[in-house]
């Protein structure tokens, strides 16, 4: 299994660095990753609803599944419409208004899938008893899912392919350093009940490993792609990085630890023997995005 795991989590890693370096040179920002970021966000919501109904939980899947494809959608309108006035001069001034405020679809499409899934149960209510539950677990699933994933596209969108690479290089980094230096040296259980295998040992690993990431993306992989103001902006805060979004990583991976004991699961699915299903794999960077887009935001990181 170990050597599986070696070979699949290989092959992953070179299909996403080559998706990654053909967007870094398309013309259209995120053109490459956006059917990637649809796809990942259709097989998270399946997986998700798998979840819930191991709880006893039936939201309404379709708001689920559109409601997380509009906030997905939603952070590529900027670059739509922007796309769209460069060639096209004639348009109304109203159009860079419109512009401006494609910025806040995610947040509006969010709204749209909650008010889905309201419609949803308004439509198939029949009794009482679950439909406070089946609401909860249907914003949950919005939350989680498309607002969590909306973070990584940003990343993308606003601050280039680089700002991507800092988080995944961290985070699954963070997941290497985890799982090796817990197999070697982990002694200490860090959460029994929740998750029997992570280790004291194997968490001080991931967020050495994450800071070695992070080094690496700062110090090396940005001045390699001549990213411009590398020197004087990247630089400085390389470890304050690692730390925060390898930390949040860690946190990332117990939150689906959390879902999957309640409800009995091993994995979130099987689609992948020896990583579970896309949760398994996207756990850690879906909550460490958030972390990673306000390190960037606010200036921690970046020129």
């Amino acid at each position: 299994m170990l050597r599986w795991r070696l070979v699949v989590g290989t092959l992953i890693v070179v299909i996403f660095a080559g998706l990654c370096w053909l967007d870094h040179l398309a013309p259209v920002p995120g053109i490459v990753l956006f059917p990637v970021a649809v796809l990942l966000a259709v097989l998270a919501s399946a997986e998700t609803l798998h979840l819930a109904s191991a709880a006893g939980l039936h939201p309404v899947a379709s708001a689920v599944y559109g409601g997380n494809l509009l906030i997905i959608i939603g952070c590529w309108s900027p670059v739509f419409w922007s796309s769209m006035i460069e060639h096209d001069l004639d348009w109304p001034a109203s159009s860079v208004i419109f512009l401006l405020a494609a910025y806040y679809r995610p947040s509006l499409a969010l709204a749209i899938g909650v008010l889905l899934a309201f419609a949803g149960e308004m439509r198939r209510y029949e009794r009482p008893g679950s439909v406070t539950a089946n609401l909860a677990a249907a914003v949950l699933a919005l939350v989680y899912v498309g607002l969590m994933l909306s973070f990584v596209v940003q990343l993308r969108l606003m601050w280039g392919i680089v700002a991507l690479a800092s988080l995944v290089i961290v985070v699954k980094m963070g997941d290497i350093g985890a799982y090796s230096v817990g197999r070697l040296v982990g002694r200490h259980k860090m959460a029994p009940t929740l998750s029997p295998g992570k280790t004291v040992e194997g968490a001080i690993g991931s967020l050495a490993f994450g800071c070695l990431g992070s080094w690496a993306t700062f110090c090396c992989l940005i001045p390699w792609l001549g990213v411009e103001h590398a020197e004087c902006g990247f630089r400085s805060n390389w470890l304050a990085f690692g730390l925060l979004v390898g930390g949040a990583g860690i946190l990332g991976d117990l939150a689906e630890s959390l879902l999957k004991r309640d409800v009995g699961l091993k994995d979130s699915g099987s689609w992948l023997p020896g990583f579970g299903g896309v949760l398994d794999i996207l756990d850690s960077i879906l909550v460490a995005a958030p972390v990673a887009y306000a390190c960037w935001a606010f200036g921690l990181v970046g020129p």
